[in-house]
């Protein structure tokens, strides 16, 4: 007879779990590339020039990241499920909030409570995905996680730019109040608690302020939080520079900003597959060593091209592919790592990496890109910086570990 392949009910409930938590995590990245391909004429809309319209990015990304340090506290204290309730409910209604803004004091207002809000499913997430796995297990789900919601990035600015062209720019942020009602939603019908009442910490500022502290004073976490964080400055850069590096080093038009966020999410989905496929296979140090060598072949690439040739879109997209592969492939183990150093507080250290990543995205985004996006050239040499300090701390954390084992033979 042949045989029949059939899935296990607890392989099919952990692809809705991943489904849901990819969904989560794609309010933040939904946040910044719908609004992209619009900012302009929100801009014009409102009054306000370029470098102050920028700011509602700048606004949003630094809430985002304050918020961060909150999140996964909260959720160890009162639970997983009341956090992503609450912030989905208040996303929908910060989101209503800026399509009804009629100048610019308005609109930072309602994007700073989007921000708020918008980090919630990513934090949460991944302490509920250690909350329920273990190992190599656990590498899958954060890479299932990963492969379903970088699909937002490549989705988010076509879906701003045609939501822009066919009905204006309030639409924009009608679309994002929709999506976060929606997964309120979803989350009161689908999302299990799965931190127990038993486990919880006292929800007490002078309790939450120690961990913190007792967290980011491990070197270990500081080290391998700032090789994350730089890594994905290396690309993110590129996000605020979009429209600058597209319409005008490029000459594409609103509509077309997937010509770059379509390869670079194709990058992501690549190393997250690669990611969970490897899981189990080979170890960690060998993933993540296999990560940063892609994203130096990328940088290369990059690097040669535009010190020798004028921009195109095939040859200053496709290095951005290839680095967001590699990123892709480090960032998983890396996150494991970190979450594994304090098991107990899970929610706190995903918190502290979230905060950490998302203060430089809103350095990078309101200081570092506006000086560097006038040229490809420059871009590129902005990556080159980031990429060789992600990694020069990622090699700090290995000769520290190295360091440790040495040790503890010695002393045996």
């Amino acid at each position: 007879m042949p045989s029949q392949t059939v899935t296990s009910p607890s392989a099919t409930r952990s692809r809705g779990l991943a489904l849901v938590l990819a969904l989560l995590a794609t309010l933040g990245p939904f946040s910044i590339d719908t609004f992209l391909p619009a900012m302009r004429a929100i801009g014009a809309s409102l009054g306000a020039s370029p470098v102050e319209i920028q700011q509602a990015l700048t606004v949003y990304l630094f809430c985002y990241g304050m918020m961060m340090l909150w999140h996964g506290s909260i959720s160890d204290a009162v639970g997983r499920r009341p956090v992503v309730l609450v912030t989905t409910l208040l996303f929908g209604a910060a989101s209503v909030g800026c399509a009804l803004a009629d100048n610019l004091t308005t609109l930072l207002i309602f994007r700073g409570l989007q921000g708020l809000c918008g980090g919630a499913g990513l934090v949460v997430g991944r302490a509920i995905i250690r909350d329920r796995f273990d190992g190599a297990e656990a590498q899958r789900m954060m890479s299932q996680v990963t492969m379903l919601f970088s699909l937002s990035p490549a989705i988010a600015p076509v879906v701003g730019g045609w939501l822009f062209g066919a009905f204006g720019w309030h639409s924009i942020f009608v679309f994002m109040a929709l999506i976060g009602f929606g997964l309120f939603v979803m989350s009161w019908f689908s999302l299990p608690e799965t931190h127990g009442h038993e486990r919880r910490q006292r929800l007490h500022l002078g309790t939450l302020l120690a961990n913190y502290t007792r967290v980011a004073r491990q070197r270990e976490f500081q080290l391998l939080a700032a090789a994350v964080s730089f890594n994905f400055a290396g690309f993110f850069v590129y996000i605020p520079a979009a429209p600058v590096f597209l319409m005008q080093h490029l000459g594409l038009g609103p509509e077309q900003f997937l010509w770059m966020f379509g390869p670079a999410v194709g990058g992501i989905m690549l190393g997250a597959f690669l990611s969970g496929r490897l899981a189990g296979r080979r170890g960690a140090r060998e993933i993540v060593n296999l990560g940063y060598g892609v994203m130096f072949t990328a940088l290369a690439c990059n690097l040669l091209y535009n010190l020798l040739f004028p921009p195109a879109l095939f040859w200053n997209v496709a290095p951005l592919m290839l680095y967001t592969t590699g990123m892709s492939l480090v960032a998983p183990s890396i996150t494991l790592i970190l979450m594994d150093q304090f098991p107990e507080l899970r929610g706190t250290v995903s918190s502290l990496q979230g905060f950490t990543q998302t203060m430089m995205s809103s350095l990078v985004a309101g200081v570092i890109a506006p000086l560097v996006w006038g040229s490809p050239l420059t871009l590129a040499l902005t990556m080159a910086c980031f990429l060789c300090l992600g990694f020069a701390f990622r090699m700090a954390f290995r000769r520290r570990l190295a360091r440790g084992v040495a040790l503890a033979g010695s002393s045996r």
